[in-house]
């Protein structure tokens, strides 16, 4: 009996309420959100998102509200509804190339700044492959998954 109290306090606590692992990683679906230091409209607005897609990771969830950390680390609650599941990630570091090819040899198809965010598209074990959308036009390519931020290390996506 004390073995099946602890199993379903593991699972509640792994699972989210929407049958949901935690951690996971989603988007900011508005370009204007309001981060809270507690789960309502009734706590402080700590911190206001100004970017749209940016990733972020659920680490708790409560009723219709969602606690947050992004990139730098930030964390705080946002309702579920300023939340989207398309996966997104960041660039870190330094100006990373954008390669043609999972490779490093290959084609550099653009360089990309720190900060930008794109599109996740693929992974494979060293590489991750986005999509960036600017007033350039449109750049599909490979870069390595040490340099983006809003994926797990062992995450696959085909």
């Amino acid at each position: 009996m004390l073995i099946r109290l602890l199993i379903i306090i593991f699972c509640s606590a792994i699972f989210a309420s929407q049958g949901q692992l935690l951690p996971r990683f989603v988007s900011l679906r508005s370009a204007s959100i309001n981060m809270h230091v507690g789960p309502g409209n009734n706590y402080p607005i700590e911190w206001r998102f100004i970017c749209q897609g940016l990733p972020v990771e659920i680490i708790a969830e409560f009723d219709t509200w969602r606690r947050i950390r992004d990139h730098q680390g930030t964390v705080g609650w946002v309702h579920k509804s300023l939340l989207s599941g398309k996966r997104m990630v960041i660039v870190m570091g330094s100006i990373q190339n954008l390669h043609g090819k999972p490779d490093e040899q290959s084609e550099v198809i653009a360089r990309i700044e720190p900060g930008v965010v794109a599109t996740m598209l693929e992974t494979q074990p060293n590489w991750c492959k986005i999509e960036i959308r600017n007033d350039q036009g449109r750049f599909k390519g490979w870069v390595s998954r040490k340099q983006v931020w809003g994926l797990y290390a062992n995450e696959s996506k085909a």
